[in-house]
């Protein structure tokens, strides 16, 4: 029982220095008490059951209150001390493993993301260069088709010049054929 006694005030002191690092607010401290406490209740009937068949008897709680004395008197700072480091090393652990998730992980999926980015713009503006290379290679056959089309394309406006819906249609082609050649201009 002395031993369960001195079980009982470690327990109590880490579960009071864990409840104040993590800053448990007011309200939850009841509960968790509550909880410490009847968690400690089956810990003793445990040890208790095994060690005396159950039997409780007043040489129990003197034993229990000589444990917690003796934790409070020379173990207690210790104890404090050991949880507080464990919770150091448990935090320092957590900031090694999220800056080596950081590390490992996260930075090399946005280096992956600017160098895609990279490499689709160069391939834009080289596909841009090369489209418009292939039109300047173009231009002269289009030029001499024109200059070719030209004799069969004035008798054909002068026959459609006959009709008001032909005419309509040639003004309408014309147009497309300004926009085009404009087009054609702007980009050589």
């Amino acid at each position: 029982m002395v031993l369960s006694g001195i079980g009982l005030g470690a327990a109590y002191d880490g579960y009071r220095v864990v409840s104040n690092r993590l800053g448990f607010s007011r309200l939850w401290l009841p509960v968790l008490d509550l909880l410490y406490w009847a968690a400690a209740t089956l810990a003793v009937f445990q040890v208790l059951a095994e060690a005396n068949e159950g039997e409780v008897r007043l040489f129990v709680f003197i034993g229990l209150l000589l444990g917690v004395s003796c934790h409070f008197w020379l173990f207690s700072r210790l104890v404090i001390a050991l949880v507080e480091w464990l919770i150091t090393a448990a935090h320092a652990l957590i900031r090694l493993l999220l800056k080596g998730f950081d590390l490992l992980l996260v930075k090399p999926v946005i280096l992956l993301y600017r160098l895609a980015r990279v490499i689709l713009g160069f391939l834009i503006v080289l596909s841009m260069f090369l489209f418009r290379f292939v039109l300047q290679l173009i231009r002269p056959f289009w030029l001499l088709l024109r200059w070719l089309a030209a004799p069969v394309t004035r008798r054909a406006a002068a026959w459609a010049a006959s009709s008001q819906t032909v005419q309509r249609t040639v003004r309408i082609m014309k147009r497309a054929a300004s926009w085009i050649a404009g087009r054609w201009a702007k980009w050589f």
